[in-house]
C-alpha cells in the first residue's frame, strides 16, 4: 500500500542534509535515522468524504477513509491556543491510554476560513501497514472462550471511566471496538445522543453471546439478562463475569520463567536500582530450599535522592515488599473462596502504603526534609495463584491473574510475537498536564521538566500516595517486561522489542540472553543511568520449545550457565564482564529531570485522601511496627549509609500470615486516578547535582523550590 505513493516521507532528524525519502524505506538514505510511519485516525464527517491518495496540508497522505499518514512527523501539527471542549474526554482519559486514543492535532480541510476542521488521533488501533485492527464482531467467533470473556471484562471495566466523561456510548458501537490480540481498543470516543445504561450495554452483548463459545454461552446469556434488569447492581454483574473469566483462564496451561538483572551502567559508580528476582535470589532460593515468591512476584525500584539515599530507598522497598507479599500469598493459599479484584487491589494499596511509610520514617529519623528526602519508584507484578474450581468442580492452581502496581516512571510492557504494549502510565509532569486537560502529550515534551516525577515511594506520607494498580489476565503467550528508565528512556523498548521478544517466544533465544541484550542496549544507547530489567516468559504451551543452544546463546564464554531451578523457573547466569562495572568513577550528575521528584515547598499541603474502611489496616500497622522494630533491618539500613563493607542480611519474612480481608463489594480493576487537588508541584530531587542531558535532548534547568509553581487547578 505504501509503495504506491510517489510523495516523499521526511526524515525526523531536523539536521538531516537530505530529509526526503521514498515511501517504504525504513531508514533515511542520507543519515540512516529510523523513519517514522505515524498513522492517524481522523474524526469528523468531512474526513469520511476525502478520497484515498489525496494529500492534505502538504503533509498528510490519505491511505484509506479516515486513515491518514503524516509524512512530516518531526513538524508539530496544528493546535489552537485554546483547546476545544470536544477533546477534553480524550485528555482526561489519558490514564486509560492502553484502550483509548490520544489527540495528535487538528487539520483544516481547505484554505477557506470556513473550511471544516478535523481532529487527528494517534495511539489508534491501526497496524504498521495502515490497516485497522479487526472489530470485535469480526474477531469474535474465531477466538477462544477465555478471550471472549476477557474482552467483555475489559469493556465492563471501561464503563465507569467513560461514563464519567460522558462517552460511554463508545462501547455501544461494535465497529468502534477493535481488538489487538487480548486487548480491546477504542477507535474514537462518542458522546452519543442519550445517557447509556448497563441495560444498553447488555443489549450489545446479547448480539455477541449468540455466537459465543458453547462452554461460556449459557453463563454469558445469564449475565446479559442481569444487565438488562435495572435493579441489578454493577458490582454483582462484575463478580459474575469475573468468576467465569477465572474459570476459563484456569483451563489454560501456564508456565512461568523469570530472569532479572540490574547494572550500574558505564557512567555511574553506584547502582541506585534494585530489582527482584536476581541471580542472587535464585541462588539463595536454591540453597535455602525454595522461595515461594518466585516466579509469581517481580519488581523494579529506581532510587531517588542521589548518592546513598536512592540506593537505600530502593533496597528497603524491595525487601519490605517481599515480606508483606509473602504474607498475602500465605493468606490466599489458606482461603477456599476467591479473592475479588477489589479485595486484592485494596490489599496491595495498603501494602504499598506501609512500605512508603517505612521509607518515610527513615527519612524522618534522619531529619531529612523536602529536597533531601530519599525515595524510589516502583513497578511490581504479582501473578496471583488462586484456587479456581473449573467446570469439573476440581480445584486448580491458577496464576493467570496479573496485578501491576506502579509509582513513578519505571515501566511494564507486554510483548507478544506481533506487538509491544506499554501497560503502565508514568507519574510525571507530562502525564499530569495531559490528564488535567492543559495540553496535548507531544506539547508536554517541549517542557524542560516533562519527565520530572510527581510521586515516589517514601518522599511523603502515605496519605498523599496514589499508586496505580491494574489487573490483567494472562491468556496468551508473551513476555512481561519490567524495567527502569535506564532502558525505557528514548523509547528503546518500543524500538528494540522485535529483536528479542519474538526470538524468545519462538525458542530461538534464551530469556537470559534477551535480558542481557536489553541491558547492553541501554548502556550503549542511554548509558547515563543505572538499568534494571526483569522479564517473565509466560508460556501457554504444555511443552517447552527449545531451538537455541543455551551454552552458546544464553551467555558469553566468560559467564557460565547455571542449571534451572525447576522445570518452569530458570536460574539466570551471572552478568557478563561487558555488563559489569570496570572500576570506580567520579559520581556523575543525576540522569535527567525524570529523576527529580516534585512536591510543594511554598504552597499549603493538599488535603490527605480519606482511607476507605478495611479490616487489614490494624494488622498492617502491626506489620509496620514489626518491620520498623526489627533490629536487623535497622542495622542493615545504617550499614548501607556507612562506609562499612556491606549490609547485614535482611531477616526472613514473618511467618505469620496476613489477616483475613473484609469483603469489599466493588470489583474495580484500577485504583482511582490522582485528583488535581492532591497533585504535587515540582522541585528537584534531594542531594542531586544538575541532571546530565539525554543523548537526544537537553532539558532546561529546573527552578528551585522557591520558584516552583503551585499545582494547576482542576479543570472542573
Amino acid at each position: 500500500m505504501i509503495s504506491s505513493f510517489s510523495e516523499p516521507i521526511y526524515c525526523p532528524n531536523l539536521s538531516c542534509a537530505d530529509p526526503r525519502n521514498t515511501f517504504g524505506r525504513q531508514q533515511c538514505a542520507a543519515c540512516e535515522t529510523d523513519l517514522i510511519y505515524r498513522y492517524l485516525w481522523v474524526v469528523g464527517q468531512a474526513a469520511e468524504e476525502v478520497p484515498a491518495g489525496k494529500v492534505i496540508a502538504d503533509r498528510y497522505f490519505v491511505i484509506a477513509p479516515q486513515i491518514w499518514l503524516d509524512s512530516r512527523p518531526a513538524v508539530p501539527p496544528s493546535v489552537p491556543e485554546q483547546l476545544p471542549d470536544t477533546i477534553m474526554p480524550y485528555l482526561h482519559l489519558y490514564p486509560q491510554r492502553l484502550h483509548t486514543p490520544e489527540v495528535y492535532g487538528f487539520c483544516p480541510l481547505g484554505e477557506a476560513p470556513s473550511a471544516a476542521e478535523v481532529i487527528l488521533l494517534e495511539n489508534v488501533p491501526i497496524n504498521n501497514f495502515g490497516r485497522l485492527y479487526p472489530s470485535i464482531l469480526e474477531a469474535w467467533s474465531g477466538t477462544t472462550a477465555a478471550r471472549q470473556v476477557y474482552w467483555l471484562w475489559q469493556m465492563l471495566q471501561l464503563w465507569a471511566p467513560l461514563s464519567e466523561q460522558g462517552v460511554a456510548s463508545s462501547l455501544l458501537v461494535p465497529q468502534n471496538l477493535r481488538v489487538e490480540g487480548w486487548r480491546v481498543r477504542l477507535l474514537e470516543l462518542h458522546r452519543g445522543n442519550f445517557v447509556p445504561t448497563l441495560r444498553d450495554l447488555g443489549d450489545v452483548w446479547s448480539g455477541l453471546v449468540e455466537s459465543a463459545r458453547p462452554e461460556v454461552q449459557s453463563r454469558l446469556g445469564e449475565i446479559c439478562q442481569f444487565m438488562r434488569r435495572s435493579s441489578m447492581p454493577f458490582d454483582a454483574i462484575a463478580l459474575e463475569l469475573n468468576d467465569l473469566l477465572l474459570e476459563q483462564a484456569a483451563k489454560l496451561p501456564l508456565h512461568l520463567e523469570v530472569v532479572g538483572m540490574t547494572d550500574t551502567g558505564p557512567q555511574r559508580s553506584k547502582n541506585e536500582d534494585s530489582c527482584y528476582p536476581t541471580a542472587a535470589d535464585f541462588q539463595s532460593s536454591k540453597t535455602s530450599g525454595g522461595d515461594q515468591l518466585i516466579p509469581y512476584l517481580t519488581m523494579v525500584c529506581d532510587g531517588v535522592g542521589g548518592h546513598e539515599g536512592g540506593e537505600v530507598a530502593s533496597q528497603l522497598a524491595v525487601h519490605s515488599l517481599k515480606a508483606l507479599i509473602q504474607n498475602l500469598l500465605a493468606e490466599i493459599t489458606q482461603q477456599e473462596e476467591l479473592m475479588t479484584p477489589t479485595m486484592v487491589i485494596k490489599q496491595l494499596e495498603e501494602i504499598v502504603r506501609v512500605v512508603n511509610n517505612v521509607i518515610s520514617a527513615q527519612n524522618n529519623e534522619q531529619g531529612k526534609e523536602l529536597r533531601q528526602r530519599m525515595g524510589t519508584t516502583l513497578v511490581m507484578a504479582l501473578q496471583l495463584p488462586q484456587k479456581v474450581k473449573n467446570s469439573e468442580d476440581l480445584p486448580s492452581n491458577n496464576s493467570h491473574e496479573l496485578y501491576l502496581v506502579n509509582v513513578g516512571d519505571s515501566r511494564a510492557y507486554w510483548i507478544g510475537k506481533n506487538y509491544c504494549q506499554r501497560l503502565t502510565v508514568d507519574d510525571d509532569v507530562a502525564s499530569r498536564e495531559v490528564q488535567l486537560g492543559h495540553c496535548l502529550y507531544w506539547e508536554t515534551q517541549l517542557r524542560s521538566d516533562a519527565g520530572a516525577l510527581t510521586q515516589a515511594l517514601g518522599t511523603r506520607d502515605a496519605d498523599f500516595l496514589r499508586p496505580t494498580i491494574q489487573r490483567f489476565i494472562v491468556e496468551e503467550e508473551g513476555l512481561l517486561l519490567l524495567c527502569s528508565d535506564g532502558l525505557s528512556d528514548n523509547d528503546w523498548v518500543e524500538r528494540s522489542w522485535e529483536n528479542y521478544g519474538p526470538e524468545v517466544l519462538e525458542g530461538k533465544m534464551s530469556l537470559e540472553a534477551a535480558v542481557q541484550s536489553w541491558i547492553r542496549l541501554a548502556n550503549e544507547k542511554n548509558g547515563y543511568d543505572n538499568t534494571s530489567v526483569v522479564a517473565t516468559h509466560c508460556r501457554m504451551s504444555p511443552e517447552r520449545l527449545v531451538l537455541f543452544s543455551p551454552a552458546v546463546v544464553s551467555a558469553p564464554a566468560s559467564a557460565p550457565v547455571s542449571a534451572p531451578v525447576s522445570a518452569s523457573v530458570s536460574l539466570p547466569p551471572s552478568l557478563p564482564r561487558s555488563l559489569q562495572k570496570s572500576g570506580l568513577r567520579a559520581e556523575p550528575p543525576l540522569p535527567q529531570s525524570s529523576k527529580q521528584l516534585l512536591y510543594p515547598e511554598t504552597t499549603p499541603a493538599p488535603e490527605p485522601v480519606q482511607k476507605q474502611g478495611f479490616k487489614l489496616s490494624l494488622p498492617l500497622v502491626g506489620l509496620l511496627g514489626l518491620i520498623l522494630a526489627c533490629g536487623g533491618l535497622g542495622l542493615w539500613v545504617r550499614s548501607l549509609q556507612s562506609p562499612q563493607p556491606g549490609p547485614e542480611p535482611v531477616p526472613p519474612p514473618p511467618e505469620t500470615s496476613a489477616p483475613s480481608p473484609a469483603a469489599i463489594p466493588s470489583p474495580g480493576a484500577e485504583s482511582p486516578s490522582p485528583s488535581p487537588e492532591s497533585t504535587p508541584a515540582e522541585i528537584p530531587s534531594p542531594g542531586a547535582e544538575s541532571p546530565s542531558p539525554s543523548p537526544e535532548s537537553t532539558p532546561a534547568e529546573i527552578p528551585l523550590p522557591e520558584e516552583a509553581a503551585t499545582p494547576s487547578p482542576s479543570p472542573e
